[in-house]
């Protein structure tokens, strides 16, 4: 039977290359200068440091700049946690790089299959959804409706089998 699964999966090399070019910058940047501004990667938490909220808000654009030109999707980045103060006007906020699929997506993920009335059977493994279905151009076109429905997320597929 033919399958593939549907994973959140960031390049993590590509994320690290990223904090250390926006590193190298904060630290030749004049506007940084003699300022407690700076990013630090550890496991999959990015952690941003500045003198205040909008010296925060130009580290975070700093990043995200050069996640992008390093082709890694901003999506996987979640800047939900809010910024906390850290002795006298420093600041601080925790940035996330998500992986895997959460539950609730993957839900989402299953009962869209269902509803689409299309020949596949969407079954959810740990953090990754494998979609399985008879012929190729069924599984082909789950992935355009996956793409369409969860345009928030950035899904990718992987293990296409035969």
């Amino acid at each position: 039977m033919p399958s593939f699964d549907t994973v959140l999966e960031p390049n993590l090399v590509e994320v690290r290359n990223a904090v250390d070019q926006a590193a190298k910058e904060i630290g030749t940047r004049f506007d940084f200068k003699g300022s407690s501004a700076r990013v630090e990667l550890k496991d999959k938490e990015i952690t941003l440091y500045a003198d205040s909220d909008f010296q925060l808000g130009q580290v975070a654009d700093l990043l995200l700049g050069k996640c992008a030109k390093r082709n890694v999707d901003a999506r996987f980045l979640d800047r939900e946690a809010k910024i906390e103060k850290i002795g006298g006007d420093k600041v601080k906020q925790l940035v996330v790089v998500r992986s895997g699929i959460d539950s609730e997506t993957a839900k989402r993920l299953q009962t869209a299959l269902k509803q689409s009335k299309l020949k596949v059977q969407a079954s959810i493994q740990g953090d990754t959804v494998r979609v399985v279905g008879a012929k190729r151009d069924e599984l082909q076109a789950a992935m355009a409706l996956i793409r369409k429905d969860v345009a928030d997320q950035p899904l990718s597929f992987g293990n296409l089998r035969d």
